[in-house]
């Protein structure tokens, strides 16, 4: 039977006659989903966008319109006289090397070997001041000693090849690591040296393939085309940036996609002509050895470009105005004398 009265008789009524919940969850039913604001009078999460406060911004910025403010840099302004500068000296190292060249004769390899040591002197102190290796002064003194060993194995070897210049150059960029090993603060950032010192050890050996190039048959002829080929595409390439430096190949780097294109094609067309009149080729075969070495050095040329800018991105200090600017006209033939061997020993 059931009670004649109720359970709650004699307990205090409710002011609202509701009964309140339980404190914790009930016993076999897992708690409510809570639709109200969290206790301790905190907001919940917002999930709508936010109002423009009034009379200025929300509190968070869009990101997408920050990226677009962060993207707009302003274009480093092409200066005119240091593009003419950089040509009239890429066209002064052309015609010394193919002046060069021409005293070069069978029994005769000394004069032009002088004159290949006076170029890799001035690539070591433009490429070394640029780029800052750890133990400067060990690394460009390891590196000319690496250029007169090899030039000196180019005109003594009796048989003419690359083999000795590459000894030379694993030499010189062990020596040049060694050196910067030795001392404690140079040490730790040996790692991040070696690209430039291999870079520099290199380019200078790079150079000592011309000598080479001299002794073997057609060799001089094809080192006036090769090099003509070269110096008018860097004249070209700098003279057009001092005119038309368009379009930008990228805001940092005060060079023009123009340039590059018409320096090669104008190098291709010179090293065409001359192939007419050389003995040994013809003016296809002198245009396709040009071609590359043309291409070759411009492309060298505006990576040196690209190299300084990043460096100056990165918030290094800038290093010497004539050296940094030297850098790409020595680089471009630097890159151009084993282009032209290659070229010459397959095709020619």
């Amino acid at each position: 039977m059931f009670p004649s009265t109720s359970p709650d008789t004699g307990r205090d009524p409710w002011a609202d006659d509701t009964r309140p919940g339980p404190a914790g969850p009930s016993r076999g039913y897992p708690p409510g989903p809570r639709t109200g604001p969290a206790d301790g009078g905190e907001r919940g999460e917002r999930t709508g966008p936010r109002r423009l406060r009034k009379g200025g911004p929300g509190r968070r910025p869009d990101p997408e319109s920050a990226d677009e403010v962060a993207e707009e840099v302003p274009p480093v302004p092409v200066r005119r006289p240091l593009a003419l500068t950089v040509a009239g000296f890429a066209a002064l190292l052309g015609v010394g090397l193919v002046l060069g060249a021409q005293t070069a004769g069978p029994g005769h390899r000394m004069p032009f070997a002088f004159i290949i040591f006076g170029v890799q002197l001035l690539f070591v102190l433009a490429w070394t001041m640029a780029m800052r290796p750890p133990a400067l002064l060990v690394v460009a003194l390891v590196s000319a000693g690496v250029a007169a060993v090899a030039d000196a194995a180019a005109v003594q070897t009796e048989i003419a090849g690359l083999a000795p210049l590459g000894y030379a150059a694993a030499g010189g960029f062990v020596l040049g690591v060694l050196g910067q090993l030795v001392r404690r603060v140079d040490r730790v950032r040996v790692t991040d040296s070696l690209g430039s010192t291999l870079l520099i050890v290199v380019g200078v050996v790079a150079f000592a393939s011309l000598i080479v190039l001299s002794r073997i048959p057609k060799g001089t002829q094809a080192m006036t085309v090769c090099l003509t080929a070269t110096g008018v595409a860097l004249l070209v390439a700098r003279l057009t940036d001092a005119v038309a430096p368009w379009p930008r190949l990228a805001p940092q780097v005060p060079r023009g996609a123009a340039g590059v294109v018409v320096g090669a094609m104008l190098g291709t067309l010179t090293s065409a002509v001359f192939g007419s009149y050389l003995v040994g080729f013809t003016p296809t075969s002198a245009a396709l050895v040009g071609l590359v070495t043309a291409a070759t050095a411009v492309l060298a040329d505006l990576a040196v470009g690209y190299a300084e800018a990043g460096r100056l991105m990165a918030g290094e200090p800038p290093t010497m105005w004539i050296a940094r600017h030297m850098q790409g006209p020595l680089g471009g033939f630097a890159l151009a004398a084993p282009a032209a061997y290659a070229m010459c020993v397959l095709f020619l």
